[in-house]
């Protein structure tokens, strides 16, 4: 009988470790989504604030953060200043983070849109909306796709999230 309550307590045990260690693997925000498989991503370019492009190539090297928005979203003007918190964090400062206008505006009413939202950790990229967005297969903004230093989309967040959070923070610190 003793050796059977072992048996129990040991099988309880192994499945009150396993749920933790999976919700600290996964935060609980509900637009997260973690890949089962990762996707190569490939050929990508952008237009940095000099009007030159670059390849997504150029940031692999780290963890990436890919940010889509557009200045006349009001979801992308709340989250902005926490992504731009987010680069400011010691911890999180090898995280490459590029915030891509994917609204077709120019260059000057991006910069106005940091400006008012005082985003100064964070460089001004933009791209061709419909380009990027049949590319990475966006459904809206914003979006932002998180990639591994091997170049492989590993997760996406759709819609706004706070890039404070510190279920996020800590998600994101297991990734880097």
């Amino acid at each position: 009988m003793k050796f059977k309550n072992l048996n129990y307590l040991v099988i309880i045990t192994y499945l009150i470790s396993s749920t933790f260690a999976y919700s600290i693997d996964l935060p609980d925000i509900k637009n997260l989504i973690v890949h089962k498989d990762k996707k190569k991503i490939e050929h990508v370019e952008f237009i940095n604030s000099k009007s030159k492009k670059v390849s997504l190539n150029d940031f692999i090297s780290n963890l990436v953060i890919i940010n889509f928005w557009a200045t006349w979203c009001t979801p992308c003007k709340e989250e902005m200043p926490s992504l731009n918190r987010l680069k400011s964090k010691d911890e999180f400062k090898d995280i490459e983070i590029i915030p891509v206008n994917i609204g077709d505006e120019k260059y000057k009413k991006s910069k106005e849109f940091f400006e008012e939202l005082n985003i100064d950790k964070l460089e001004i990229f933009s791209g061709s909306g419909a380009e990027l967005a049949k590319k990475f297969q966006l459904r809206g903004v914003p979006t932002t796709i998180i990639i591994n230093k091997d170049g492989y989309e590993f997760a996406r967040i759709l819609g706004y999230i706070d890039f404070e959070n510190q279920s996020f923070l800590d998600w994101l610190t297991n990734h880097l």
